[in-house]
């Protein structure tokens, strides 16, 4: 089962962005699911899957919003990461 959330903003935000309605409402979707998955709500799968992407093409999306493909909370964690490399 699919929901639909409705948001509503000013035409000339998507104007403004030079976008079409469309791709704007796509651009709002993508964008909110990249957040998700960067603040660790959501797996990169989850995100994929909404999204109608395979999770390779999910996590290369993720570089266009400079979002890390890794979920690291702290520095002393990938520190510790590459210590056990």
């Amino acid at each position: 089962m699919q929901k639909a959330i409705q948001i509503t903003y000013p035409e000339s935000l998507a104007s403004s962005m030079r976008m079409s309605s469309e791709d704007f409402k796509e651009e709002i979707k993508i964008s909110a699911l990249v957040k998700l998955f960067e603040i660790g709500k959501i797996s990169s799968a989850t995100a994929a899957k909404a999204l109608g992407l395979t999770r390779i093409e999910f996590l290369d999306k993720l570089s266009k919003y400079k979002v890390s493909i890794f979920s690291y909370t702290n520095t002393n964690e990938l520190l510790d990461d590459v210590a056990n490399a």
